[in-house]
């Protein structure tokens, strides 16, 4: 047990789905996270018999990076809401990360993933505003009930396929499955990122994105089992790096829906619009200190201005999910849970 008192970071009030238009809580949602909840911090504890606690998914880190949130100005009237209402420069915190559990391989197929922590934003009760990006656009589960049948599966296949009858086939989540798995990464900073599942933006839903601008990096060489760190290593020993933040607002409720992540919005219909510009300035992030840090640190998409909540069962379930990883990770590591601020990490 640590000798640190118990801290947990603001989150973003819970709203009831039955106080939004976008939002339906499908029967036995509120049992399967708990369920779900119970069987992944079960897993965490048992993997922590060899420690230190690692988080369940995305444990491996490519690299933690500091970097600056630039918030656009002159945005069209609709796009300046939370915290992209007022043109202003935000110190920030980026993980790049591999989505399995396992610590494998950069060569073996998996979700990439970026977590931003943005600092110092007033009116965040954790005074963070954490985005959780992966290099796909959807998830490959529909709701939580769904995620309980995908964690009780003793391999992916038995989640897919659950039985002899067709109809019970998941051959939709399977596409979506392989498709991140597929895709090509050669280096973190090449790579465009999606939230996959929706939030609030002002009194619209909306899905993030974050693409890279400017010169693509030269440094894709995958000879080696660690070569996303690798690469972004190089890149950054040798210049700064730049991704647009976009934003892509719902216009059309029925064919961009809020609970099934499922589904990609039509970019056609509703393309992604730049809100900030992220700067990754030259650094070396593979100092001691800063590895340490990078794995304290905690993110959820719960941290964060109550005009960018998160919506819809996925992100529900993330809720409690979230917190009791980090809660649990912290606890077995004798190490303090809280926010940095922006001077602290370096």
């Amino acid at each position: 047990m640590s000798d640190f008192p118990e801290y947990a970071p603001g989150l973003i009030p819970l709203s009831r789905p039955s106080d939004n238009p976008w939002e339906i809580e499908p029967i036995g949602e509120a049992d399967a996270i708990a369920v779900v909840t119970a069987m992944i911090e079960t897993q965490v504890r048992t993997a922590a018999i060899s420690p230190p606690a690692r988080r369940d998914a995305h444990p491996k880190a490519h690299g933690c990076v500091s970097a600056q949130v630039r918030v656009l100005g002159e945005l069209p009237a609709p796009l300046r809401t939370g915290l992209f209402a007022t043109p202003g420069v935000y110190a920030a915190w980026i993980r790049f990360s591999n989505g399995s559990g396992k610590l494998q391989a950069d060569r073996i197929g998996d979700a990439r993933g970026m977590a931003i922590k943005v600092m110092g934003v007033a009116g965040s009760a954790s005074g963070t505003q954490d985005l959780i990006v992966i290099n796909h656009p959807v998830f490959f589960v529909r709701n939580a009930v769904d995620y309980i049948a995908f964690q009780r599966a003793t391999n992916p296949a038995g989640f897919f396929f659950p039985g002899w009858n067709p109809f019970q086939f998941r051959l939709h989540e399977l596409l979506a499955a392989l498709a991140v798995t597929r895709r090509k990464v050669s280096t973190p900073l090449n790579t465009t990122y999606w939230s996959m599942t929706p939030f609030l933006f002002g009194a619209v839903p909306c899905k993030f994105s974050v693409r890279p601008v400017g010169a693509p990096s030269m440094f894709e060489d995958r000879s080696t089992p660690n070569f996303l760190h690798d690469n972004l290593a190089k890149a950054l020993n040798a210049a700064d790096a730049q991704f647009d933040l976009c934003v892509q607002r719902q216009t059309d409720a029925k064919s961009m829906p809020v609970e099934d992540p499922t589904i990609p919005w039509s970019e056609t219909a509703a393309p992604f619009v730049p809100v900030a510009r992220i700067t990754i300035p030259r650094q070396s992030f593979d100092r001691p200190v800063r590895i340490a840090f990078g794995e304290n640190l905690s993110f959820t998409p719960w941290h964060g201005l109550p005009e960018h909540r998160p919506l819809g069962g996925i992100n529900r379930a993330r809720r409690a999910v979230y917190e009791t990883i980090s809660r649990v990770r912290h606890e077995i590591n004798g190490s303090r849970r809280e926010e940095p601020t922006p001077n602290v990490g370096e």
